[in-house]
């Protein structure tokens, strides 16, 4: 006589599973993880799932998703101290054209300036940008179509070339590695990896970066694009206009490389902490500089709120290699993040050398 299979145990996140903690603790104890914490609930979660559903589809999705994003972590872990620029483009622009030459120019003037690139590793603008930079300083997030695509073959079967099954992981790459985005001209593909770049800068899901619009060698792709932009959206009211100067257009890559080179001249990353928003900077600003960035930026505090430059605050101590660095904490709204990007601008322009400073 077959008994039916107990009740399944009720589930949390905090610790009240009793039983159930104790062997998931002695499960990551045998086998040795570094953030314990974390991977307990990644744990608790795939437990839940296989409590809450038996379709084979939802629970291979969440499978494939965990696996597709711990194999990106670990092949771009050794490199989080490079900064990196991701490029996109059209897969079909041949390599006769003055398109694709200009590609492969950028890829190695990024290169040479100590940047590495990431692209989609199939061909066209994406194997130009990886023949520029090279090998060595190229990673290639591939996607399986239903149709064979096969990674172009300077990056095919190399260390930093990983293939996806799911879109929406692949775009997560992209974007979370990078340090600035180059979009060349291209199809439905590059627009909407355009689309959700903005996106997500203009709603403060990723922090501020460069977003250059590259356009190709005599013609007005991108020109036409923004006048659409501004003819479509702003005009109507669809979005701020400041949000278009989140954009900037570039003809070469020399251009390209400098205005990614200015971007990170004086500023160096940011985050959060509580209500606060921390951009860490290379070097230190005069008191009379902040009064000024506090004058032109009074737009985007909070009632009664400040810009002041600070050491590293307490919650950040789990950032270390960061903590030489001066800050400026910044009492920011949250609103118009496009205007976060200007007072990085107005950082640099502050932390430039004038002519006539010392070396």
């Amino acid at each position: 006589m077959k008994h039916p299979p107990p009740p399944p145990v009720e589930l949390h996140f905090p610790r009240v599973n009793a039983a159930i903690d104790d062997a998931v603790d002695n499960l990551m104890s045998r086998v040795g993880v570094l953030r314990p914490e974390i991977v307990r609930e990644m744990i608790i979660a795939s437990l839940k799932a296989g409590q809450e559903t038996d379709n084979p589809a939802d629970l291979k999705l969440m499978n494939m998703t965990l696996k597709e994003m711990r194999f990106t972590a670990k092949i771009f872990g050794p490199y989080r101290s490079a900064r990196k620029v991701t490029v996109f483009g059209s897969a079909r622009v041949a390599e006769t054209l003055p398109t694709y030459r200009a590609a492969r120019k950028l890829g190695k003037a990024l290169a040479d300036g100590g940047y590495m690139v990431i692209t989609g590793g199939g061909p066209g603008i994406m194997q130009a940008v990886n023949e520029g930079a090279g090998p060595d300083a190229s990673f290639a997030v591939n996607i399986r179509l239903p149709f064979e695509q096969r990674a172009n073959p300077v990056v095919d079967g190399g260390p930093r070339t990983i293939n996806y099954k799911y879109f929406f992981n692949r775009k997560v790459a992209f974007l979370k590695e990078t340090d600035a985005i180059v979009l060349f001209p291209g199809g439905f593909g590059t627009l909407d990896e355009a689309m959700e770049t903005i996106t997500l800068v203009q709603t403060g899901k990723h922090a501020p970066l460069p977003i250059l619009l590259f356009e190709e060698p005599g013609g007005a792709y991108w020109k036409r694009w923004r006048a659409f932009l501004r003819k479509e959206l702003e005009v109507p009211g669809y979005i701020d206009p400041s949000d278009l100067n989140l954009l900037d257009v570039v003809e070469t890559a020399e251009d390209a490389v400098a205005l990614i080179d200015r971007f990170y001249s004086g500023f160096h990353s940011l985050r959060y902490v509580r209500e606060k928003l921390v951009v860490r900077m290379n070097g230190t600003l005069p008191e009379q500089q902040i009064d000024g960035l506090r004058a032109s930026f009074s737009d985007i505090l909070i009632p009664g709120g400040a810009i002041c430059q600070s050491p590293p605050l307490p919650e950040e101590a789990d950032e270390p290699d960061l903590s030489h660095l001066p800050r400026l904490v910044v009492d920011f709204d949250r609103r118009c993040f496009a205007r976060v990007r200007r007072l990085i601008d107005a950082v640099n322009d502050a932390l430039r050398p004038k002519p006539g400073d010392g070396p």
